[in-house]
């Protein structure tokens, strides 16, 4: 008997998450280790570095939802990642072209070109085979590759650091490009064993695709506002807050947000995306609302228990967990906690509209959330100077974004309408 949509999503998303447990344990334990002994400053820098690189390279990963998308209504596999092959090389280029000398030359970081070089280039790799992985919804290699890649960044640290003698900053660099570049090897090999390489060609662009190239156009430029609205927490910590602040908010918040993201968020873009669009495709309304079900359920009891735990215990496991110098992002992550649950509600209701191919709608919301960001953080920065305003501003963006997608979401249950891919 042939599984079901909920039935996969439940099997890829538990499975996903106790390999996203053993990735955090790995990831989070390292920068715990490192928080011990490298300078905080050089932590931030480091962060704040790959922060920029990444913001131009993940706008490639808006593809996958397109890709995925027209992939379940067309089956055309050729012309769909040539088009991606072709777009990712030109931001590649470009981004080696405009933001390596960015860093370089206007915000004048001392990080070796060659460093630099390496992170743009294994990142792209990275992403071009992780999207192909998601277009055929191969959950068990992307499972897979959640856990290698902390446990591959940390063995080329240590090689790096103490076989050849390389500085911290150094090493971490090293380890990063390396590793996305070891993960990208190990999704081609995989993945090559159960769908050939399609060949580098021409493209004919007939209205399909076309729609595809607006699609993922609209979807990179959202993927870009969702890392944006991080990005600009940062700026903003950069540019109203100490340095001291900067490094509690890039060692302590910003990787707990980004593992909860990778524990409970993204999960739901790998593996309930994917179903929904084929729901969508076969107009299986009640596969749709079984999954519906089964994400808010978990998505309320995940967002109490974060909730509860960091109102009650956010000092004692940041002391516990961070040396003392780290103490302040406690009630930052304690604030923080109060959003979490609209993170994940949200991630299901654009997934739901870009399965119905309402990408433009997707995009105007995740606009209207950063401006939210924006504008609350001055409304806040007039009640308080502690950080906590720009934390709180993120929370406010992710609000506003949960109600104008809720609405939306209603808008097409109400209409009973498909949405045929457009």
């Amino acid at each position: 008997m042939q599984d079901t949509s909920i039935e996969r999503v439940k099997r890829a998303f538990i499975a996903g998450i106790w390999a996203t447990l053993v990735s955090i344990t790995i990831g989070f334990g390292f920068k715990i280790w490192l928080a011990q002994w490298v300078a905080k400053e050089d932590l931030a820098l480091y962060h704040t570095v790959v922060d920029i690189v990444s913001l131009s390279l993940i706008l490639m990963t808006g593809f996958r939802s397109s890709m995925v998308v027209s992939y379940s209504q067309t089956q055309n596999d050729r012309d769909i990642t040539n088009i991606f092959r072709y777009s990712l090389i030109a931001m590649v280029l470009l981004t080696w072209g405009v933001v390596l000398p960015y860093i370089k030359h206007r915000l004048h970081i001392d990080v070796e070109y060659f460093h630099l070089v390496g992170i743009i280039l294994g990142m792209g790799f990275k992403v071009y085979f992780t999207n192909q992985i998601a277009m055929y919804r191969m959950y068990t290699i992307s499972n897979r590759v959640t856990w290698m890649e902390p446990l591959s960044q940390v063995v080329i640290f240590l090689a790096s650091f103490y076989l050849l003698k390389q500085t911290a900053i150094a090493s971490l660099f090293f380890s990063l490009m390396l590793s996305s570049i070891t993960m990208a090897g190990f999704m081609f090999i995989n993945r090559r064993k159960q769908v050939a390489t399609t060949p580098l060609a021409s493209v004919n662009l007939d209205p399909d695709l076309r729609n595809f190239v607006k699609k993922s156009f609209t979807a990179s430029l959202e993927a870009g506002a969702s890392i944006l609205m991080i990005y600009i927490t940062v700026l903003m910590t950069i540019g109203h807050f100490s340095i001291d602040e900067l490094g509690d908010f890039q060692v302590v918040v910003r990787p707990i947000i980004a593992y909860l993201t990778l524990l409970f968020v993204f999960p739901i873009y790998r593996f309930v995306f994917p179903e929904l669009a084929v729901c969508v495709r076969k107009n299986d309304l009640e596969q749709i609302k079984q999954i519906k079900r089964w994400v808010y359920k978990l998505a309320v009891i995940i967002g109490a228990s974060f909730f509860t735990l960091m109102l009650c215990f956010s000092h004692e496991i940041v002391s516990w967990v961070f040396p003392p110098q780290y103490s302040k992002a406690a009630p930052v992550l304690m604030h923080f906690s109060m959003f979490f649950v609209f993170m994940m509600l949200n991630a299901y209701q654009l997934a739901f509209i870009k399965a119905h191919g309402l990408f433009t709608q997707s995009l105007v919301i995740r606009i209207c959330g950063i401006l939210a960001l924006i504008g609350s953080y001055y409304i806040y920065s007039r009640i308080t100077d502690n950080v906590v305003a720009v934390i709180l501003a993120l929370g406010s963006g992710y609000l506003l974004m949960f109600i104008l997608s809720s609405i939306v979401e209603r808008q097409i249950v109400k209409r009973g309408d498909k949405f045929v891919i457009v």
